[in-house]
Formats: structure tokens, sequence, C-alpha cells
């Protein structure tokens, strides 16, 4: 708690701007969160309303958003640097192409069939595994037969999903 009499004579500014930005963007998130659940009702503790869980998210995320930012100005930290753009691309990317591959598509006169989770899931996490800088081919691909062994049975054996497989190899 006790700063030193230079931090002291430095007065109130931001220490750690990775953590203010951070906690501003919670901030902002949650209001976003709340003045889009606003129509939901509350209820009560006796009853819960559809609004409930949305809104205590939100004012837990704006809160813990106030947090941050306060912190960032006692603590020092790391600056504000750009954003690591490829990540964000190959892990949106991998999300899109698995929905587009578990279900199938048309666009104008392309047609790709319904490849199932046998197909969706070994490819979005082989795409969004290219965002990592350490990235070993081998421990990715044994990732994502385990990952996707693990979710077919998961999803359609033991929650009974109705989830296609592999319809253009299984028919199912």
């Amino acid at each position: 708690m006790s700063l030193n009499p230079i931090e002291r004579a430095q007065g109130l500014r931001i220490r750690s701007q990775q953590d203010m930005a951070a906690g501003l963007f919670m901030v902002a998130l949650g209001v976003f969160a709340f003045v889009l659940s606003g129509d939901l009702p509350l209820g009560s503790l006796r009853q819960i309303g559809p609004g409930m869980l949305p809104k205590s998210f939100a004012v837990i995320c704006a809160a813990l958003g106030l947090m941050l930012s306060l912190a960032s100005l006692r603590y020092n930290g790391e600056k504000l640097t750009g954003w690591a753009w490829r990540g964000v691309f190959l892990v949106l990317g991998g999300a899109c192409l698995f929905g587009l591959a578990i279900r199938g598509f048309d666009i104008g006169p392309i047609h790709i069939p319904q490849l199932g989770l046998l197909v969706a899931g070994p490819l979005v996490i082989l795409v969004s595994g290219l965002a990592a800088d350490d990235m070993k081919w081998k421990e990715l691909i044994i990732f994502a037969i385990a990952m996707t062994t693990a979710c077919a049975l998961l999803f359609k054996y033991a929650l009974s999903l109705p989830i296609p497989l592999a319809p253009w190899l299984l028919g199912i």
C-alpha cells in the first residue's frame, strides 16, 4: 500500500495502460449487456426472471472492469501495444469454418455439403491452432483427434444431441 516518495509526488497517473484499456473495455461491455437486457424482467430471489442472469453478469463484469481500471492507477504494468491480428483472424475464421462445415452451405453456384463433426471439429482446431506462435503440428493433430472424439462421444452419444457426425460418409 505504501508508495515511495517519488511515486507519491507523481500523483494520479496510469501506470498500466493494458490494464486500464482492459478495464474500460469490461465496463463498456457490462454497460452494453445491461442495456441490451433492459427489457427482460428481473424477477425476485424467490422467482428469478429471465433478466436476472444477464443483468447480474453485466454488473459483475462492469464492477471487475472498474476494479481493474483502478488497479492500473496504482500498479506498474505493460504499455498498450498493437493487437495480434493474426490470432484474431485465425480463431474467428476457425469458428466460422466450423459453422459452415458442420451444416453445409450454398453460395451462388457453390454448394458445400454437410460435412459433420468429424470434419468440422479437426478443422476448427487446426485453423485456430495456427494462431499460436509455438504451434507444433504433431501435438496439434493429436489434440484435434482427441477433442473431436471426446466431442462426438459427449454430444452425439452421451447427450443425444442431433449433431451430424459424418453424413457424407456414415450417413449419421
